[in-house]
């Protein structure tokens, strides 16, 4: 049997200048549980959120948790800025899940479920079924479900199987005809929805209860049943001859995270491939089953997978709630969803069919989801056509299935223009989409380079060199998101098209750093990471600081996804401790604890969680009037300052600056709605309007950017 985290490694709780980075990261997915739980929310929106926090949590498992329960296994003692060893932290993680998981299962099975019952979309379990429903399963199941199904035993002459990672298996006792006491596994098919739904039957038997009950939607009804019940009202079929005692269905999470060391293109696009197959066969960082399961099949499981009891997970609500997601897909209900959104085009239409020129008569802010996305596949359109254009280049991080930007990069190719693309295949979870993207560029004769070694580029750029009558012209776009059209109507991001010419030459300088051998450290407007960025930020939070103690009114406004980086912190607080006003909107990971005396009094901590997922990063300095205003693709990380090209670039126009320092930042630090503030203790407390309006952030950005 597995032991728990060890006690003796455990101490007694204390207060750190710093808030650990895994418990920060537990805090902010307790908040995407908060939406699912926020009932003023469209109830499959409610629904999608629930499901975004169990992925998220299958990811932080996969990443986080098992990088934890490596070090301790490795005796490992070192330990993060707030002091924690592994030991501290996996017991800290588990005591802090066991009250979200609580509050998942009663959100779905006391809350969620009733709810959609009562608005005509129903999850049933096979037992509740008219015998026409049962009928129709039994013979998918017969015809679809049970040719692809292996059962696997386990005994002296079975080995005990692989089980995959994310995986849902039923684990089986049973007895034979001579009262012999067998276990064996069957994994439950992924080649086939998770839901299946049911065909309409008005006359049904269960329509009629519902009517009476008063739980009928007014649009009709929608039903599904979760594949593991219909294989398990099915289990004779599988072991003719055998009584079936118990069959437990258990869930898997494995080990994912790796790290590529290769110096070539070949050996990199090689060693990813390994390392993705690799995934499959990580070690279990986590079983979730049944909690009604018996003590023999949990030791069973425990046992061959190699687990001690702190990974072991019992559950009252269904395993795998992540695909839940296929339920907000499947049911085809505007008026349970949040009412569409249009996003505007900014540019003139008297620029539309000419953004070369839009872009050189002033720079032009996109702000995403409020902002469409058309105008970047647009630019890259006509950059591809114009025959005037000489070259394009671009970092492609994630773009997305099916992209017009690669298919832009394509067709600018066709017609005779010089492109390369730097695609990033280290983007984790998505290294197979990127390398058929990688291949096929290459196969349209796009020049493709992979970065640097040991570094992830995640800088988002483009870059498009014309030919003009008075010469060679750069138009960029620099963004805080990626060039993925999907991602682009759901994140908050910015983008920026300029002809600076400053910027144009800075970015043609990075290109040569990322696919040539230059060995550039410094730019002329940019900060990149990992040479200047954090010197660079750490310098301005501390010309602030001399600048309030000559004149005052220091004040610094950062928005960002995350920060954890200590020195970028210990920045932060001697700024606070000499008087500067600080606020940090911080979606994410926050290790910073704010409103601590002598230390942070002066740093106030926001964030928001909504329909769209905060992803802008913008750095303000005040400067004493002189303001400085940054964006760019970087967050206060180490891995982000250190172990990846990431980019901030200046917004150099009064105008823009002047939109995102008195419109777009005051609406978000304002918020009284979406937001949450960060206490001393670590703790998000959700901030309510009191006697003033109401004020939520992205509604009001859909309502009034423009």
């Amino acid at each position: 049997m597995g032991k728990d985290v060890p006690a003796a490694q455990i101490r007694p709780e204390r207060v750190s200048e710093y808030i650990n980075r895994e418990l920060s990261w537990v805090r902010f997915n307790r908040r995407v549980l908060d939406e699912a739980m926020d009932k003023s929310k469209p109830l499959l929106e409610r629904v999608k959120f629930l499901a975004i926090f169990a992925n998220n949590l299958d990811e932080f498992f996969m990443i986080r948790v098992s990088g934890l329960i490596r070090q301790l296994r490795e005796g490992v003692v070192a330990s993060p800025a707030d002091g924690m060893t592994p030991a501290e932290q996996l017991a800290a993680i588990r005591k802090a899940l066991a009250l979200d998981e609580k509050r998942l299962s009663d959100c779905w099975d006391n809350d969620l479920l009733p709810e959609l019952a009562k608005n005509g979309v129903e999850i049933l379990g096979y037992n509740d079924l008219s015998d026409r429903h049962k009928k129709f399963l039994d013979n998918y199941f017969k015809k679809d479900i049970f040719p692809t199904l292996t059962p696997l035993a386990f005994d002296p002459g079975h080995p005990f199987p692989h089980i995959s990672n994310l995986s849902i298996s039923f684990a089986l006792s049973l007895r034979d005809e001579k009262g012999n006491e067998l276990f064996a596994r069957l994994k439950v098919p992924e080649s086939f929805p998770r839901l299946i739904r049911l065909p309409a039957d008005s006359e049904d038997k269960l329509d009629n209860k519902l009517d009476k009950m008063g739980l009928r939607g007014a649009a009709g009804t929608d039903r599904f049943v979760w594949i593991e019940d219909v294989i398990k009202a099915n289990l004779n079929m599988l072991f003719p001859g055998m009584t079936i005692e118990n069959a437990v269905p258990f869930h898997v999470t494995r080990d994912a995270d790796f790290e590529i060391e290769a110096d070539e293109a070949e050996d990199l696009l090689l060693s990813i491939r390994e390392s993705v197959e690799r995934r499959r066969f990580g070690f279990v960082v986590r079983l979730q089953i049944e909690r009604k399961v018996s003590k023999k099949i949990k030791e069973i499981l425990i046992r061959n997978l190699g687990l001690d009891l702190f990974q072991v997970y019992t559950q009252k609500h269904t395993l795998g709630i992540s695909s839940l997601m296929q339920l907000y897909s499947l049911v085809g209900r505007p008026d349970l969803k949040f009412p569409p959104f249009a996003p505007r085009n900014p540019i003139n239409s008297s620029y539309s069919k000419n953004l070369f020129r839009a872009i050189a008569d002033h720079d032009i802010l996109l702000y995403h989801p409020y902002d469409s996305f058309k105008p970047i596949v647009d630019f890259m359109y006509q950059a591809s056509r114009d025959p005037d254009v000489l070259a394009i280049k671009q970092t492609l991080y994630r773009t997305g299935s099916n992209s017009p930007i690669i298919d832009a990069l394509k067709d600018a190719c066709t017609r005779g223009k010089q492109v390369a693309a730097l695609v990033e295949l280290k983007a984790r979870f998505d290294e197979e989409k990127n390398i058929s993207w990688a291949r096929s560029l290459e196969s349209a004769g796009v020049h493709v380079v992979y970065g640097l070694p040991g570094l992830k580029t995640h800088a988002k750029l483009c870059l498009v060199v014309r030919r003009e009558k008075g010469g060679i012209k750069r138009y960029v776009h620099l963004g805080t998101g990626n060039y993925n059209a999907v991602t682009a109507g759901i994140y908050t991001d910015f983008g920026l098209f300029t002809a600076n010419p400053e910027i144009g030459a800075d970015v043609s300088d990075l290109f040569n750093v990322l696919t040539g051998y230059s060995a550039l450290r410094e730019y002329r407007r940019l900060l990149v990471a990992p040479h200047s960025l954090r010197r660079e930020l750490i310098s301005r939070i501390d010309r602030e600081i001399a600048v309030h103690n000559e004149s005052g009114g220091g004040r610094i406004i950062f928005k960002l996804n995350a920060i954890s980086d200590k020195e970028s912190m210990d920045a932060l607080y001697r700024a606070s401790q000499a008087g500067v006003k600080i606020d940090l909107q911080v979606r994410g990971i926050c290790c910073l604890r704010p409103g601590t005396e002598g230390l942070s009094e002066n740093i106030r901590i926001t964030s928001i969680v909504g329909r769209f997922l905060e992803h802008t990063r913008a750095f303000y300095f005040r400067n004493g009037g002189a303001e400085e205003l940054f964006l760019g693709s970087a967050d206060l990380m180490t891995r982000n300052l250190d172990r990846r090209v990431e980019c901030l670039f200046p917004v150099e126009s009064p105008a823009i600056r002047r939109v995102i320092i008195d419109f777009i930042l005051p609406v978000h630090l304002d918020d009284n709605v979406q937001c949450c503030e960060l206490d001393s203790q670590g703790d998000y407390i959700r901030l309510k309007p009191g006697d003033a309006p109401p004020l939520e952030s992205q509604l009001w950005m859909m309502e009034n950017k423009g």
